[in-house]
């Protein structure tokens, strides 16, 4: 006979938690001071942490809507793609992989190219977009970027690359790597006809693109802490067998070192650059008069299709 019986009770069922009334994806945890943001404040803010001035990784069309004056611009190139020239094929074809990052980021390729005025002067802006295969230079991107430097050459405009980059892209090899030579040969161009050309190096610009055009700007100015270099830095130390300085291939670093001229609070991006394209000469377009034949058949024109 047992001394005790123990009474079962059912197990309960674990009550359910309350259903929170916040939306998700209405905050962001700051990675550099761990704080939490109201996402619309950080968009107000350009993307940079109002608390410890961390800067968030933002796509080409944000970054184009920070320096063009009332966030108009006109798109150039849009509809260039590539062919895939060598049917590559690594983890899945190289095929697939463009389709599918097409689908999720609207985008034919890595880079957006746009004309519009930038504190009222007149600009040619080239920028490159991470969320596409890691922002890689491939031939449309050389491609466009060449494209927009010969636009400016034609109108006789300043040219502004902001480079996000992984560097160039593997899937399409020693074509590619020609992109190097064919985006910094329009430079030369682009220098002998005395028209400026700054570089803007943002979080990554790694690779081919920073040992070609991204380092060859009239001004080279980059965002705070932003990851510039050739190789990277577990690279460098696996091949040197040496333990890197702290704060290695940033902008501070880089600035120190002479290999940057400006590092730039995203905040203060649009005002320095269009002073320093004035400094380099270029001048807001002046309004041409049309002459008097010409308002005169467009008021023709206009007469006669509403009659």
């Amino acid at each position: 006979m047992a001394w005790f019986k123990k009474a079962r009770k059912p197990i309960a069922p674990v009550a359910e938690k309350p259903q929170s009334r916040v939306p998700e994806g209405l905050w962001v945890k700051c990675p550099g001071c761990t704080q939490a943001i109201y996402n619309k404040d950080l968009a107000t803010n350009l993307n940079v942490c109002p608390k410890c001035g961390h800067h968030f990784r933002i796509a080409a069309v944000e970054r184009l809507k920070g320096l063009f004056d009332n966030e108009r611009w006109t798109e150039h190139f849009a509809n260039l793609i590539s062919n895939d020239p060598l049917q590559f094929t690594d983890t899945k074809p190289y095929r697939d992989r463009l389709r599918s990052t097409i689908k999720a980021t609207g985008m034919k390729d890595a880079c957006v190219v746009a004309t519009g005025k930038l504190d009222g002067l007149d600009v040619v802006i080239a920028a490159m977009e991470y969320s596409f295969i890691g922002g890689s230079m491939g031939v449309v991107v050389g491609e466009m970027i060449t494209r927009a430097i010969e636009m400016a050459l034609e109108r006789r405009q300043p040219v502004i690359v902001i480079s996000c980059s992984g560097g160039a892209r593997m899937m399409e090899g020693a074509l590619s790597l020609m992109q190097m030579a064919k985006v910094s040969a329009a430079l030369a161009r682009l220098d002998r006809a005395k028209l400026p050309f700054i570089s803007i190096l943002t979080d990554p610009t790694t690779g081919g693109v920073t040992a070609s055009f991204a380092m060859l700007g009239d001004l080279n100015i980059a965002e705070p802490k932003a990851l510039i270099g050739f190789a990277g830095p577990r690279v460098i130390e696996q091949t040197i067998r040496q333990t890197l300085p702290e704060g290695f291939q940033r902008s501070e670093f880089l600035l120190e070192h002479g290999f940057l001229d400006l590092v730039i609070d995203r905040r203060e991006m649009k005002a320095i650059v269009g002073r320093a394209l004035r400094f380099m000469g270029a001048k807001e377009a002046a309004a041409l008069p049309q002459p008097v034949a010409a308002v005169a058949s467009a008021s023709t024109r206009r007469s006669d299709s509403e009659s």
